[in-house]
């Protein structure tokens, strides 16, 4: 579940801003979390709550309308004549965004799951 909410937060903030797609999401989590009988103290629920937070914060990285940072940057560069088209700036995103996803599960995976016994 927690490969899935992360792949899928980072596409969903690639396209959309992070900050309100996680606040649409925590009730959501909330409701998964509850319905699978999952122990919200510890265990994989935290693996959960990380997933959504990574996925989130690092898909907004792949495109410049995923975080408002991305969307200043352009704005700023656009200013001094070195305007940052969407494509240019997913050209970098993208990988960066796959990259840093895929790290971030690994980290959950290790911490949440691989020395459970």
């Amino acid at each position: 579940k927690f490969v899935k909410l992360c792949r899928d937060s980072a596409l969903f903030s690639a396209v959309f801003d992070n900050v309100p797609f996680v606040l649409a999401m925590i009730p959501l989590v909330k409701n998964i979390i509850d319905m699978s009988g999952i122990n919200s103290v510890g265990g994989s629920a935290d693996s959960l709550w990380w997933a959504l937070a990574l996925g989130a914060c690092l898909g907004g990285n792949c495109t410049l309308v995923g975080a408002s940072a991305n969307v200043v940057v352009s704005k700023i560069s656009q200013k001094n004549r070195y305007p940052i088209t969407f494509g240019k700036f997913s050209k970098y995103g993208m990988p960066f965004m796959i990259q840093s996803v895929i790290i971030s599960l690994l980290y959950v995976w290790l911490r949440y799951f691989a020395f459970v016994r």
